[in-house]
């Protein structure tokens, strides 16, 4: 019946999106004009991380068909429902189309020009205590545009992008298991795992394709197992063979359960952890050296039934994923995203999970591996690639190390000491800094913050009283307390970049005109940088007294960027590009060439020009016969790993309480998070008719012994109310999740419905990460 229910689903959502945009179905055609006077170009899809390949059919000036890449080997010609409409997300009627400058209180057209020079000259006037906010949905180029031009010119590390609040616990997870960033496995594990454990995650519809990949190996007659760990039941849990229902936070003591199991069961494969792992202690990024011994001995408090004290996990429950890791034979991939990643313990867990799959050997071989999944389209290519965080430099590097500072000051070509060796705010000190006005300004791309940051009323109530920028394609609740709004081109109507979850990095060209005066974000900073150029200040020059952003032409004349004239004739994506690209051999990503990636579905690096001349993608990052950077005989080899010595880390990382949990007059955990239909605030996938009507609204779903105790029913309002805030909306009994008893699950897409008004602004000591997972609240029908 499911299977059933997916080929329907699928089929409907094809024919939808082709009767919107198109009217009929066509053939991919690459960069070419099909018989239906079609033009085809790839592009990636706009949304999640998955990173999906598109086939973007324009004609007469606009998209008007959008289908799946049968070439793509991340979905194989299927889209999700948001991906078949990504074209639709392009035409709602309240684009915006030219700048907006605050006067008097309102929002009033102005010219670029006007726009330009006010923002510019509100940094020039206090350069220290102006921030960018960024996004996992800036390009590749976007993103290193501001790197240069904040930190390499301004001298100002206050940078920080939204994906610190979904990614940066897995970042810190991974710097700290095996001393680099990014994920080693890749898709084809989906293929070719026994079991596929979820911590926490919902794939089914965060993660759609990813999802199908594994469940339709049972329609080839394949057999996968797949085991649900959750705090509520979802779409997952329909396919999935066994659901273990966990206490929040309890993810912590099951992973340190396992272990214990592993280790006094003899299951542990102690070969692999001699050559491949050291054992560390602490709570901090760097901890203290521990034996084997002491390790063993700290796992002896995490017995089944201390387990289960602390998580509600039964002990033959634990021992099924004893029993599955155990198994010598037996192939199993480890899946997380938002569940693991928003979690005051969040580099923890990450960590922990890592322990059971280095315990057990699963790791580094083909259908084995642990697997954070990125919830936007370049979280990884762009604020982990780039850098664009507060504490880091493009490639891995570190602001607060000065080497790297003097070899990004090399890159650019700036004088010593322009770079600043004090990290930027993260992204909750930096509201936090906008409240108190120790910082007096900030520009706003690509995301939407007064309807994502955590607790709100603390974090945003007071934008209006400061210098707004804010760049971007609809109106929003943010761009209702800008000074400044800019209209962003989106999308195919601009040249762009993203790097997805599995390491690959895709291109595409610009394949329509923006609307009205949009202009891309890239020539935005561009052009206000050269603006503060013009104004005088000193950090809009290199050491040889030129403009930071000088390129010249093919025949070595000067291209004056900030002139939208001559900015649009050129591929800046491509300058800039290549200037980026030699940032990212320290750390071994190795990113392809951009000529290489214009012929290419994506390249997984690090990619690596063979003798033969032909660039070859890695598929499993730190494996011997993958790995072009792994040393001959050492089968896997870490070798960024902390003590040099080519070996990750196995971390001692304790059970700890939530910050906040339920008591007599909070008595329920209130958990938020995503939908099918909507992406992230639904700034775009509301504007897309079909997917607004199948999803209008936000709702409050309840366990139905909850609502049969508080006498609610479906449809009925239902006021939330937690220390911080309360919201009321419509209840949905038995609709597409089942929470737990004493817990309510609440969607953040609907901006008359704030529902982070409610939540806990709490956050992981080190990756500095807010949990939206758990917080009290009272439940209450109105």
């Amino acid at each position: 019946m499911h299977s059933n229910r997916r080929d329907f689903l699928r089929q409907a959502a094809l024919a939808v999106a082709s009767g919107v945009l198109a009217g009929r179905w066509a053939s991919p055609v690459v960069a070419a004009e099909g018989a239906d006077g079609l033009v085809w170009q790839k592009a990636p899809c706009r949304f999640c991380g998955t990173g999906c390949g598109v086939m973007v059919g324009v004609k007469d000036g606009r998209v008007v068909a959008v289908q799946g890449d049968l070439d793509s080997p991340v979905n194989r010609g299927l889209l999700c429902v948001k991906g078949y409409h990504a074209g639709v997300a392009l035409y709602g009627k309240d684009r915006l189309t030219t700048p907006l400058l605050r006067r008097n209180g309102t929002l009033e057209p102005a010219t670029w020009e006007e726009a330009i020079d006010r923002i510019a000259r509100e940094i020039v006037e206090r350069p220290q205590s102006f921030a960018v906010y960024g996004s996992g949905q800036w390009t590749i180029p976007e993103g290193y545009a501001v790197m240069k031009f904040m930190k390499g010119g301004l001298g100002n590390n206050h940078v920080d992008p939204n994906a610190r609040l979904c990614m940066a616990s897995a970042v810190v997870g991974m710097v700290t298991t095996y001393g680099v960033d990014e994920p080693s496995g890749c898709y084809d594990d989906l293929d070719l795992a026994d079991t596929v454990i979820l911590w926490g995650n919902n794939p089914a519809e965060m993660h759609p394709v990813l999802w199908s990949r594994i469940v339709d190996r049972r329609l080839k007659g394949q057999r996968v197992e797949i085991i649900d760990l959750g705090t509520r039941r979802t779409r997952s849990t329909d396919e999935a063979d066994h659901y273990i229902e966990f206490q929040p936070q309890g993810d912590l003591a099951i992973a340190n359960g396992i272990c214990h199991l592993l280790v006094n069961s003899g299951k542990c494969d102690r070969e692999w952890l001699d050559r491949h792992c050291n054992f560390r202690q602490g709570p901090d990024a760097d901890g203290q050296p521990m034996t084997w011994d002491d390790y063993v001995k700290w796992l002896q408090t995490y017995t089944p039934e201390e387990v289960r004290r602390l998580s509600g996990v039964r002990p033959d429950q634990l021992q099924l994923l004893v029993d599955r890791f155990g198994d010598p034979g037996r192939k199993v991939v480890s899946l997380w995203c938002m569940g693991m990643n928003q979690h005051t313990r969040g580099t923890w867990i990450n960590n922990l999970v890592y322990n059971v799959h280095f315990l057990s050997g699963k790791f580094g071989k083909p259908g084995s591996t642990a697997f954070s999944l990125t919830g936007q389209p370049s979280a990884c290519g762009t604020c982990r690639e780039v850098g664009t965080l507060g504490h880091a430099l493009p490639g891995g590097r570190l602001v607060a190390n000065e080497e790297h500072r003097k070899q990004c000051e090399d890159l650019w070509n700036l004088p010593a000491g322009r770079i600043q060796a004090k990290p930027g705010h993260h992204a909750v000190a930096l509201f936090e800094a906008l409240q108190k006005g120790d910082l007096t300004g900030a520009w706003v791309q690509v995301t939407n913050p007064a309807q994502t940051m955590p607790n709100l009323t603390g974090m945003t109530s007071r934008l209006r009283e400061r210098f707004l920028v804010v760049s971007d394609v609809y109106p929003t609740v943010t761009t209702d307390l800008a000074t400044v709004v800019l209209p962003s081109a989106m999308w195919v109507e601009k040249n762009g970049m993203f790097g997805n979850s599995e390491r690959r990095t895709q291109q595409w060209f610009k394949m329509i005109e923006p609307p009205g005066n949009a202009r891309d974000d890239v020539w935005q900073v561009i052009a206000v940088a050269r603006r503060c150029h013009e104004l005088g200040h000193p950090g809009m020059k290199n050491k040889d007294g030129e403009f930071i952003f000088s390129f010249k032409g093919p025949w070595g004349e000067p291209l004056e960027l900030w002139n939208w004239d001559v900015f649009r004739k050129h591929n800046v994506d491509r300058i800039l590009f290549e200037e980026y690209r030699p940032f990212t051999q320290m750390k071994k990503y190795a990113l392809a060439p951009y000529d290489e990636l214009v012929k290419a579905r994506g390249l997984r690096w690090p990619v690596v020009q063979g003798k033969d001349g032909v660039w070859r993608e890695t598929p499993r990052r730190f494996v011997e016969g993958e790995d072009p950077f792994v040393k001959a005989g050492t089968g896997v080899d870490f070798y960024w790993g902390k003590l040099k010595d080519g070996k990750a880390l196995v971390w001692a990382r304790p059970y700890e309480p939530p910050p906040e949990v339920p008591d007599e007059q909070y008595p329920f955990w209130l958990c938020t998070g995503r939908v099918l239909e909507h992406w992230h605030s639904g700034t775009m996938t509301r504007r897309v008719p079909q997917l607004h009507r199948a999803m209008p609204r936000a709702y409050v779903e309840l366990n139905p012994g909850d609502a049969t105790r508080l006498n609610i029913s479906t449809g009925d309002k239902v006021r939330l109310k937690s220390r911080r805030g309360e919201i009321v909306l419509p209840a949905w009994i038995n609709g597409r999740s089942t929470p737990a008893r004493g817990s309510v699950f609440v969607p953040f897409f609907a901006e008359e419905s704030l529902i982070n008004l409610l939540t806990l602004e709490a956050h992981c000591p080190l990756s500095k990460e807010p949990d939206y997972k758990k917080c009290a609240v009272q439940v209450a029908r109105v």
